[in-house]
């Protein structure tokens, strides 16, 4: 608990933030502009993502990790990787989300744990869309992928290359927008918006990697996004790439765009 709290002051400094009333308009001042989309995701918009605490059962979520099969102290440094993650959470939350909208919400880390634990295998090349405070990129590296995110703020690139370190990663973290140069998406009737998802440079340029170097992706989309992630990786990823995409349900795993039984 101590570890965690030291992070989460930590996560402070990152952000040079110290109370509330130091924060207004933080997402206009450090994000760049984004298309606001097909709904509005804002929280009263009564389109959330949530995070999680609790397993089916109501145990802690925790407490999952531990009825993965890992070796040695692996499962060890994997709880301590989750607890921290949730411990900078709740302090983004409480001193960012709360008072100013940003799309980061932790993931259901033993999920996608148990998820990458099935898929992992020797050179198996991850990236994440929108790796925030890189906890699920670090989680991939530590299980033996050659793990990379992407993420469009900065701050959270800083955190995410902090972790890592501090969690003994090789993860690579890069500032960008996961969408390539030149995509666009458009729905039936031509609706271009991306909801939550931010433009920018594309963080493919910095990795030096396109998206179709990649053997397993993944995502945790806003409500009404997993369509555009699904024509993300039909135009640019590879054909026999596999697509994580992190639901309230549990994980999807797509494959050549068919959702795997």
């Amino acid at each position: 608990m101590r570890t965690a709290m030291r992070t989460a002051m930590r996560w402070i400094s990152v952000y040079g933030v110290s109370s509330p009333s130091r924060r207004p308009g933080w997402a206009a001042r450090h994000l760049p502009k984004r298309n606001v989309s097909i709904l509005d995701k804002r929280p009263d918009a009564g389109l959330e993502k949530r995070p999680f605490r609790t397993d089916a059962t109501g145990a802690p979520a925790g407490s999952a990790v531990a009825e993965i099969e890992l070796e040695g102290d692996l499962r060890e440094r994997l709880e301590a990787l989750c607890d921290t993650g949730w411990e900078i959470f709740d302090r983004f939350d409480n001193e960012i989300r709360q008072k100013d909208f940003h799309a980061f919400v932790a993931a259901d880390y033993p999920v996608v744990l148990a998820t990458l634990v099935e898929l992992r295998a020797p050179g198996r090349r991850f990236l994440e869309w929108g790796s925030a405070t890189g906890v699920i990129t670090i989680m991939a590296d530590l299980l033996g992928y050659e793990a990379y995110g992407i993420e469009i703020d900065g701050s959270l690139v800083e955190q995410a290359r902090e972790l890592a370190h501090r969690s003994g990663s090789g993860a690579r973290f890069t500032t960008g927008s996961f969408l390539p140069a030149g995509y666009r998406w458009k729905q039936r009737g031509g609706d271009e918006r991306l909801g939550t998802i931010a433009t920018g440079e594309s963080g493919y340029l910095q990795l030096g990697m396109p998206l179709e170097d990649f053997d397993v992706v993944f995502g945790y989309p806003w409500p009404g996004e997993e369509g555009m992630m699904l024509d993300l990786m039909r135009v640019h990823g590879r054909a026999d790439a596999t697509l994580l995409i992190h639901t309230p349900d549990g994980m999807r795993v797509y494959r050549g765009g068919v959702l795997a039984p």
